[in-house]
């Protein structure tokens, strides 16, 4: 199986699948009875790290919403080359095979491609995606970044089967010690024919996974200590505009 170093957003990336025989009777029992409701309740709180992640069942979607929030020790500036480096995003976030940038429409806006593994005897899957990003304002010190799946932006790829949604909403803040804090909120609907329970179960684990891979991407001395221009301003707490 083809691995990469794991983060999703987002991955949001969370249709591969994880070694489900790992799960403890616990977890099974409670993704098979869904006893998630409609508020967001604790699935992960890592205080070593300062990570914490959460889910919960929306009326009308198919697969739980998750929220994962992180402190990093950080700038916004190395975020925002993390994140806009398409090329490099398999590096970090949780089973993507490949990523790409498809179109850049402004330094703002942009159109990628990720491809997923998946467990054996399960197509991969692949996704079009479309960010928007709001840099920061005299007004708001944080920058929010919305990624939308766009299934028919590119023609399908068999034998990848193509991922039908990928919301995510990621909101950056500066700290006044330096660090940064990043809230990310989404919904994954991998498509195809897969278990709910199974999905739920990847739910449960890839967006803290994404966490410990954004973190480590941030200690990389090619992404802390680059001084390649960023796409548009971005400001630290001790110089917001």
């Amino acid at each position: 199986m083809r691995h990469t170093i794991k983060t999703l957003l987002l991955s949001l990336s969370l249709v591969a699948a994880a070694p489900f025989a790992s799960a403890g009777i616990e977890d099974l029992d409670e993704l098979q009875h869904g006893t998630v409701g409609k508020d967001w309740v604790f699935v992960k709180n890592d205080q070593r790290h300062g990570f914490k992640t959460y889910a919960k069942q929306e009326d009308g979607k198919r697969f739980r919403s998750f929220k994962a929030e992180g402190v990093f020790n950080a700038s916004m500036a190395s975020f925002i080359r993390m994140i806009t480096d398409f090329d490099n995003m398999k590096k970090w976030t949780w089973h993507a095979i490949d990523s790409k940038m498809l179109k850049k429409v402004s330094p703002t806006e942009y159109y990628f491609y990720v491809t997923h593994d998946s467990p054996y005897g399960v197509p991969d899957r692949d996704v079009a995606l479309h960010m928007v990003i709001e840099p920061q304002t005299k007004n708001r010190p944080y920058i929010t970044i919305a990624i939308r799946a766009v299934p028919d932006y590119i023609p399908e790829r068999p034998p990848f089967v193509r991922m039908t949604a990928e919301e995510m909403n990621v909101k950056i803040t500066p700290l006044p010690d330096g660090k940064i804090n990043v809230v990310n909120e989404g919904y994954v609907d991998p498509g195809g024919n897969m278990a709910s329970w199974a999905i739920n179960f990847v739910q449960r684990s890839a967006p803290y996974a994404t966490l410990l891979g954004m973190r480590r991407m941030l200690q990389q001395p090619e992404v802390a200590n680059s001084n390649t221009p960023l796409p548009f301003p971005v400001y630290e707490y001790n110089n917001l505009p």
